[in-house]
């Protein structure tokens, strides 16, 4: 019987939605990180005119938002592993939410400097979190939907957030644009803070049908707070790098290595070809196709760690935003090195299929989803 006919036989308990409407609002605050952190993109040229920044200082204000978004990432997943997600996502939302409207209020490049720098601070830990959400509200056969809509809110937000922005620069200065910005976090942070609950249990919209459907199928129970977090177990396992249908590794894995494989040769195929349009199609696709594997790589997390789900899918985004600090650099130099801008999309293409063969060793049935006892 498939899940969904399963479900179908729970009326007599009574069923609810309550999770659905969890997933519109994590899928809102995949969408407010994008619109504030993407805002800066665009109105860089302008702050760097009214601060008299060079490009070589406005590089350093990018750069310190990726440092301590990668410092803070792990504790803050931690943290949200210890006393839920209820408390920590309000806290990082409202901090991240007075940063970017303190960005507005930036008056000189140490000031921007050390705004972004908190700011970056804040707002890490908030996927992880969103993960940990997850993990107690969905069942392992809805998780990569659930997934899929976060992730779609988050890059919805990244792509229409400069038109947006380069719109209300014509109306007004960069300095409120980044104050109505941030206003948006508070209003979210208020409302998760008084409907959220860290369990369903805890809700009272929740009712008994969707309840046993959530708890039946989500195969974590473990309280993290009964035992330590076991850092040297998910952090020296390998496995710690269609789920329905395939089984719950293949669903995984293959996904996660064929989205891979795909951005890989698209990206090789679009730095060769001498056309500019076909070229330009193919990265695209390329980068279209690396974002399939985002709702099985945290998929992963949440089966591998358990109930320390925001701990490991923090240690994994951790490394994502190390690359993020050494990407310039080494953009730059292999730029120099080769004399070419096709250089580091080689190297980019070769990472996409160097991590498809990584998905190789995760099994995402071992750790936490096997028995949440690490």
């Amino acid at each position: 019987m498939t899940p969904v006919a399963e479900e179908s036989r729970a009326p007599a308990l009574g069923r609810s939605h309550v999770r659905h409407r969890v997933a519109a609002l994590t899928a809102l605050v995949g969408m407010i990180t994008y619109l504030d952190r993407t805002c800066i993109s665009v109105t860089a040229p302008n702050m760097m005119k009214d601060l008299g920044l060079t490009q070589i200082q406005m590089s350093f204000v990018f750069s310190a938002f990726t440092l301590a978004y990668a410092m803070f990432e792990i504790p803050s997943g931690w943290w949200g592993d210890r006393v839920g997600t209820r408390r920590v996502l309000t806290r990082i939302v409202t901090w991240w939410s007075t940063f970017t409207m303190l960005t507005g209020a930036a008056w000189s490049y140490a000031s921007l400097l050390v705004t972004r720098f908190l700011f970056g601070a804040g707002e890490a830990g908030c996927w992880p979190n969103v993960i940990r959400t997850f993990s107690r509200w969905f069942p392992l056969s809805e998780r990569g939907t659930a997934q899929g809509f976060f992730f779609m809110g988050a890059h919805l937000a990244g792509g229409f957030t400069p038109l947006l922005v380069t719109v209300m620069l014509g109306r007004m200065s960069w300095r409120w644009l980044f104050a109505i910005f941030g206003s948006v976090g508070f209003v979210w942070a208020a409302f998760w803070r008084y409907w959220f609950r860290d369990e369903p249990a805890q809700h009272a919209a929740v009712r008994a049908g969707e309840l046993e459907w959530i708890e039946k199928g989500r195969r974590i129970n473990q309280d993290p707070r009964d035992d330590g977090t076991p850092w040297k177990t998910l952090l020296a396992s390998r496995t710690a790098v269609l789920t329905r249908r395939f089984g719950l590794r293949i669903g995984r894995a293959a996904v996660g290595a064929g989205a891979l494989l795909a951005a890989g040769g698209c990206l090789m195929a679009g730095t060769s070809t001498p056309n500019s349009y076909t070229s330009a199609l193919l990265i695209a696709l390329g980068a279209a196709a690396a974002n399939f594997m985002l709702p099985a790589a945290w998929g992963s997390c949440i089966d591998l760690g358990g109930p320390h789900a925001g701990t490991l899918s923090a240690a994994m985004n951790t490394s994502g935003q190390s690359g993020g600090v050494l990407s310039p650099m080494i953009v730059g130099l292999s730029v120099q090195w080769f004399g070419s801008w096709s250089a580091p999309l080689y190297l980019t293409a070769a990472l996409y299929v160097a991590g498809a063969v990584c998905w190789g060793w995760i099994d995402p049935t071992r750790l936490g989803g096997r028995s949440a006892g690490l």
